[in-house]
C-alpha cells in the first residue's frame, strides 16, 4: 500500500471575505493577520472576524494560521500573550511568528510555525527550529529545489515554501534599509517598499554605469509549473504570498494552484489534499489576470537572468498586442486577445517609463481613449486591467463540496436515515411513521429531496435506499429529515475536529551560533532569554533597538553584477567600471553595494546623502 502524505495548500487573507473565498477556492489553509504584530500592519483583523473564519474552515478540514511575525518591543509582550490565548480560544490552528521570545511566553497548547523572517537557509537551523517546538518551518524563497530537498532529508519538520506573489529582494528577516532610511521596520510590519525605488547605479568615479531604473525590483513568484517537483523535494505546504491583495486576487491564484494540485493527485497517489471538499470554479482561472509584475522561477533552478523588472514596479498584466496604426481618438491594434470596455492597458513608453490608459469603448481592433497617449506604432500593449474578468470575480465564482453519501433503511416501526461524509463521519436518525405502499416508484423523488443540499459544505454522492418495498413518504417529509441530519452531521464534524497538536519545547536544544549581532533581531529580554537558554552567549541589540554604524542594510540573493553581465563565476567578465558601485536614489542617498562571491550574494550597505 502506498503511503500517502497530505498535502498544503496555503492562500493568504487581508480580510474575513477574503479568507472564506480562499476556503470556498480550494484553500487547505489560510494565514490571516492578527489585530496586531503582524508583518503587515495593514492587514491586522479583529479577533472576532478570525473567529469567524475558523468556523467556516473547520467545516472543510481546513485551518487558519494567524501571523504573529514581527520582533516585540518589550512594553508589547503582555499584550502579544493575551492576545495569543485569545485567539487559541478562538480556535485557531497555529501562530506564525518571528520572535522567539514568545516561546518564553505561558502559552497555550498552540501550534507555532517558524516565519520565513527567521532567515531559515540552513539544515542546522531548521533542525534547531524543530527541536525546540516548531510544527512547522517556512523556508526563505531563495532556496534551490536541491537545498529545499537537503532540508527535508536532514529535519523531521514539514516544510513551507512559497510558490506564488511578490518577492523581497532581500532574505526576509534580514532587511533593514526601511528602518535606516524612513524609521519604518520591514521586521515591525511596516516596510516601506524601498526595493520598489528607482535608482542611478554609478561607479567609484561617480560615472553612470545605468539608470535611474528599478534596480532592486524582482519579477513575481511564480512556481505553478514546479509544484511536483517541490512535492517530491519533501514540501508539504505550498503557499500563495497576497496578505494585502484583494479579494479577486485570491479568488483567482488559489483557484488556479488548486486545478494545478488536484491534477497531480491524480497521477500521484502518495499526494492528497490536506482539507475536504471538492472545488468546482464557475470560471477559467488565469494567472496572468491578477497583479504581477512579470513571473520568474526565482533561485529554484539555480541563477537564471529573468528575475528582474528594472522598467517598473507595477503590475503589467497579460500581453495583448501590439499597435499598427494611432489615428484622431482610437488606436488599431494588432493582438489575438479582445480588449472590453473599460479595460486598463499600460505600455513602456521610448523613455524606457511605464504608461497607461482606459479604454472607452472598442470596436473590433479599434480602441477608442478618452485622451490619446504619445505612443507610437509597434508599441507592445499590455492589459492590467480586465473589466470582464473583474466583473465575473464580483459574482458568486465557486462551489466547494463535501462529497455525503445518504442511505435510507427502514425499521418494524418506521425508517431510519444514515448519512455518511467523505471523511468516513456518520449519523444515523430513527423515524418512526406508518408504512404505505406508494402507487408510483419512489425511488427518483427520494434522490432529489435528499440532493437539495443548498448553502450546506456537502453535495451528493450516492443514494441507497434498502427498503423491503415501495413505501410512500412525502416530499416535505424527507426534507425535514435531511435538514435534521445534515444539521447533526455539521456537529459531528465540528466535535471531531483536531488542531494540530502543540509541540514539546526542549531547551536542551544548542542554538547553532554562540554570538548574534544586530541580525539576530533580539528585541526584548525574553528574546535574549531564549537564546541565553539555548547557548548563546553574546548577544547584540535589534537594529530597530540600536542602529549599527556602517551594518549592512539588506543581504540580497539578486545581483546587480551578474544582471549586468559581470559575473567572474558565472560570466567570467571584467566590468568596465571601477568598483565600489553604488545605488542613488531620487533623493541623493548612495548606497555601497559588496559583492560576496563566496555566498553568491550582493550586500547593500548603509547610507548618507550626496552632499555629504
Amino acid at each position: 500500500m502506498i503511503e500517502q502524505r497530505k498535502i498544503e495548500l496555503l492562500a493568504p487573507a487581508k480580510n474575513l471575505e477574503c479568507g472564506i473565498e480562499a476556503i470556498n477556492h480550494g484553500a487547505d489553509a489560510v494565514y490571516i493577520g492578527a489585530p496586531r504584530f503582524g508583518a503587515r500592519a495593514a492587514a491586522g483583523n479583529s479577533v472576532e472576524d478570525i473567529g469567524l473564519l475558523v468556523a467556516h474552515a473547520h467545516l472543510y478540514n481546513a485551518r487558519i494560521y494567524v501571523t504573529v511575525n514581527t520582533i516585540l518591543k518589550e512594553e508589547e509582550l503582555a499584550d502579544t500573550e493575551a492576545m495569543i490565548w485569545d485567539l487559541y480560544r478562538e480556535g485557531v490552528d497555529a501562530l506564525i511568528v518571528q520572535d522567539m521570545g514568545i516561546l518564553k511566553m505561558n502559552l497555550p497548547p498552540v501550534a507555532l510555525h517558524a516565519s520565513t523572517q527567521m532567515d531559515n537557509r540552513t539544515v542546522e537551523k531548521v533542525r534547531f527550529l524543530a527541536d525546540v517546538g516548531f510544527g512547522q518551518v517556512v523556508l526563505p524563497r531563495e532556496l534551490t529545489l536541491e537545498e529545499i530537498r537537503r532540508i527535508h532529508v536532514a529535519c523531521p519538520v514539514p516544510l513551507e515554501v512559497f510558490v506564488h506573489g511578490a518577492l523581497c529582494v532581500s532574505y526576509s528577516g534580514q532587511c533593514y534599509v526601511s528602518q535606516a532610511c524612513f524609521g519604518r521596520s520591514a521586521n515591525r510590519g511596516e516596510c516601506a517598499q524601498f526595493c520598489r525605488l528607482p535608482f542611478t547605479m554609478e561607479d567609484a568615479t561617480g560615472q553612470t554605469i545605468v539608470g535611474p531604473k528599478h534596480l532592486l525590483s524582482l519579477k513575481d513568484l511564480n512556481l505553478s509549473d514546479r509544484l511536483e517537483a517541490l512535492l517530491d523535494a519533501g514540501v508539504t505546504s505550498l503557499k500563495i504570498e497576497g496578505r494585502l491583495k484583494d479579494v479577486s486576487y485570491v479568488k483567482n491564484v488559489t483557484a488556479y494552484y488548486r486545478k494545478q494540485l488536484d491534477a497531480i493527485f491524480k497521477r500521484r497517489e502518495e499526494y492528497v489534499p490536506s482539507s475536504s471538499g471538492k472545488v468546482v470554479t464557475l470560471f477559467r482561472p488565469q494567472l496572468d489576470k491578477s497583479f504581477n509584475r512579470g513571473f520568474t522561477h526565482y533561485f529554484l533552478s539555480g541563477r537564471t537572468s529573468d528575475l528582474f523588472s528594472f522598467d517598473t514596479p507595477k503590475s503589467m498584466g497579460e500581453e495583448m498586442g501590439t499597435v499598427k496604426e494611432v489615428r484622431g481618438n482610437f488606436l488599431t491594434v494588432a493582438g489575438v486577445k479582445p480588449f472590453h470596455n473599460g479595460d486598463g492597458v499600460c505600455y513602456v513608453d521610448s523613455s524606457g517609463k511605464l504608461q497607461g490608459f482606459r479604454i472607452n469603448k472598442v470596436e473590433n481592433n479599434k480602441l477608442y481613449l478618452q485622451d490619446m497617449p504619445r505612443i507610437v506604432p509597434r508599441t507592445v500593449l499590455y492589459r492590467n486591467f480586465d473589466q470582464e474578468f473583474e466583473k465575473e470575480m464580483a459574482r458568486k465564482s465557486a462551489e466547494r463540496k463535501i462529497a455525503l453519501a445518504f442511505h435510507l433503511g427502514e425499521t418494524a416501526f418506521g425508517f431510519t436515515l444514515t448519512l455518511t461524509d467523505e471523511d468516513g463521519n456518520r449519523v444515523t436518525l430513527s423515524f418512526p411513521g406508518k408504512k404505505e405502499i406508494a402507487r408510483t416508484p419512489q425511488a427518483e423523488n427520494i434522490r432529489i429531496q435528499l440532493g437539495k443540499l443548498g448553502n450546506t459544505p456537502f453535495g451528493l454522492s450516492e443514494v441507497e435506499i434498502a427498503w423491503s418495498d415501495n413505501w410512500f413518504l412525502p416530499s416535505s417529509l424527507i426534507g425535514e429529515w435531511r435538514r435534521q441530519a445534515v444539521d447533526r452531521l455539521l456537529q459531528v464534524r465540528r466535535i471531531v475536529y483536531r488542531r494540530p497538536a502543540s509541540q514539546p519545547k526542549r531547551t536542551e536544544v544548542a542554538y547553532p551560533l554562540s554570538e548574534l549581532t544586530y541580525l539576530g533581531n533580539v528585541m526584548n529580554s525574553k528574546t535574549e532569554a531564549f537564546y541565553r537558554e539555548h547557548g548563546v552567549r553574546h548577544i547584540a541589540p535589534a537594529y530597530e533597538k540600536q542602529p549599527v554604524r556602517e551594518a549592512v542594510l539588506m543581504f540580497c540573493k539578486h545581483c546587480l553584477r551578474y544582471s549586468m553581465g559581470w559575473c567572474p563565476t558565472h560570466h567570467k567578465v571584467r566590468s568596465p567600471f571601477k568598483e565600489p558601485f553604488f545605488l542613488v536614489s531620487t533623493d541623493g542617498r548612495r548606497f555601497r553595494l559588496e559583492f560576496d562571491c563566496k555566498h553568491c550574494q550582493m550586500k547593500v550597505y548603509g547610507t548618507d546623502k550626496e552632499s555629504d
